[in-house]
């Protein structure tokens, strides 16, 4: 496949983070992320994945393993209590939600993660554009989150997922030209 001239893979990370002070989140034996990195990205995204307990406080407890208290998440702080309401909301959203984890790159106390995540939407989907309601079908988020590890916890979240691509796929919105403005499409 011919690539654009600009089109450059992200490379993913061979060697542990050895800087002092940071305690690494412990690797799992089961599943696969790309490359050897310290920080346990299967085990994070089985946070969101996979189901969560049924009591709040346990699966608060669960995110409170992995994330700091709050984490900042693009610039709003959040608490476990709200990261548990978004994993249930995507579990309600897909069935079953699976995940592919694309790239991972470790440099200092940042982690950056390229994934897809989706499945068969049977519920509704909250999205930047508004709802949309559940249509059957398979939808795949691409989503790139960049991660700041403090401790062991993530501390900070930059997030960007492509939702608009999926928009379109789903035919919920359009692109519309200047020449639909004129005809009033």
């Amino acid at each position: 496949m011919r690539r654009p001239p600009f089109y450059t893979p992200l490379p993913t990370c061979t060697r542990p983070n050895l800087l002092s002070g940071r305690r690494p989140l412990a690797r799992s034996a089961a599943g696969h992320q790309p490359g050897r990195v310290a920080f346990d990205v299967e085990r994070l995204l089985r946070l969101w994945s996979d189901p969560l307990p049924a009591d709040d406080g346990a699966a608060a407890d669960a995110f409170r393993e992995l994330y700091a208290d709050p984490v900042t998440v693009n610039g709003t702080p959040m608490s476990p209590p709200d990261f548990v309401d978004r994993a249930r909301a995507v579990q309600h959203t897909f069935s079953p939600v699976r995940r592919e984890v694309l790239s991972v790159v470790e440099e200092g106390d940042r982690v950056a993660v390229a994934f897809r995540m989706g499945g068969r939407q049977v519920g509704t989907w909250t999205t930047s554009a508004g709802p949309v309601p559940a249509t059957g079908r398979e939808l795949w988020l691409r989503v790139i989150d960049v991660l700041t590890v403090v401790d062991g916890r993530i501390a900070e979240i930059v997030m960007v997922a492509d939702e608009l691509g999926v928009l379109v796929g789903l035919d919920a919105v359009r692109l519309r030209t200047p020449a639909d403005a004129v005809t009033g499409d």
